[in-house]
């Protein structure tokens, strides 16, 4: 029922004002094919609405506390976390070896956030997420439960993926 209305609207839009559908369609697209692939795994996702901002304070309390706030400001931070790793002011690894560790960490549960959102979402039941599945997403932070360590996804190719443990 509902794609027959979407067809309609289509199909009354100009060509021109196509584009404008297009690109919005691409990014659901996208976002679907990845809670697909993930939830096809058995992960239960949820979104977690009342201590989101909690968890991503402990995320900086948890991976950023050694770091001074004048070295903050001076890698833009607030901009994007994972700053903290690739101008190497917390020791990480990087690339391979980040894929790797994520890939052996234990992660029956998780908590997923982006930079600049203030959505976090817990994977339950995740043990079978791997860092490619994280490829096609930007500036994300994967992370256990306990705060003991971090997997982070950059949007730049030649920056991470990162896994920084506290251990």
């Amino acid at each position: 029922m509902i794609r027959n209305k979407i067809n309609e609207i289509l199909d009354a839009l100009p060509e021109s004002e196509l584009e404008k559908v297009y690109w919005p369609l691409v990014s659901i697209h996208k976002n679907y094919l990845f809670r697909k692939n993930v939830t096809d795994k058995g992960v239960l996702i949820s979104e977690i609405l009342e201590d989101s901002q909690k968890i991503i304070d402990s995320w900086d309390r948890a991976f950023a506390q050694n770091i001074s706030q004048e070295v903050k400001e001076s890698i833009y931070y607030n901009q994007f976390k994972w700053h903290i790793f690739s101008y190497e002011k917390q020791e990480c690894l990087i690339g391979c070896l980040a894929r790797e560790a994520f890939d052996e960490a234990a992660k029956d549960e998780l908590y997923v956030m982006y930079q600049n959102s203030p959505d976090v979402w817990l994977y339950s039941h995740a043990n079978q997420v791997v860092s490619a599945d994280f490829d096609s997403e930007q500036d994300i932070y994967v992370f256990d439960k306990n705060f003991t360590w971090t997997y982070v996804h950059t949007h730049e190719s030649m920056c991470g993926p990162y896994f920084y443990s506290k251990s």
